[in-house]
């Protein structure tokens, strides 16, 4: 048996499939998730202490605890309060509120938004040309001239037309 460009391709796709099946999934589901990351639905409030320097202003105690628009509403002698904690004066202690997607999401979300700075982005360069050879080796996994080649064909175009309006939307 004659082994052509068709059998390869469909060789690579299967097991390069199932090579991939785990990072698949991390990335349908974190790429789910951060569709709400402006909003609170997998967040949930965690309380953070940080010891800082003291005598902060809240411009500067804003940006070391990454919180934007940081006002004092009152202060207690040394204790001055803010609307997610309260900051002492004095001793440069912190304890605010802070919403966190859960450990695990939050690595998976991450890897998801992986930068050259990240020591893993190499794997999200394999991951997109994968798809890109999974979106190729697709029109050489059936024989050209059949019906599931055709109506697949058909599906292709449709899926091209329906990608090219939602760029636009």
């Amino acid at each position: 048996m004659k082994k052509n460009s068709s059998y390869y391709f469909r060789l690579i796709h299967r097991y390069l499939g199932f090579y991939l099946v785990g990072i698949m999934a991390v990335y349908a589901i974190s790429g789910i998730t951060l569709i709400f990351r402006k909003d609170d639905t997998f967040k949930k409030i965690v309380i953070e202490s940080k010891q800082l320097n003291p005598m902060l202003d809240s411009k500067l105690l804003g940006s070391q605890l990454k919180i934007k628009d940081l006002n004092f509403t009152e202060n207690k002698g040394d204790l001055y309060f803010f609307n997610q904690g309260q900051y002492n004066m004095k001793t440069g202690e912190a304890t605010y509120k802070v919403k966190k997607v859960p450990f695990l999401l939050d690595k998976m979300q991450k890897l998801h938004k992986a930068t050259t700075k990240s020591p893993v982005y190499w794997l999200n360069i394999f991951f997109g040309v994968s798809l890109l050879f999974f979106v190729i080796s697709a029109f050489w996994m059936f024989l050209p001239g059949t019906n599931v080649f055709k109506r697949g064909i058909y599906f292709s175009i449709l899926g091209f037309i329906m990608t090219i309006l939602i760029l636009f939307i």
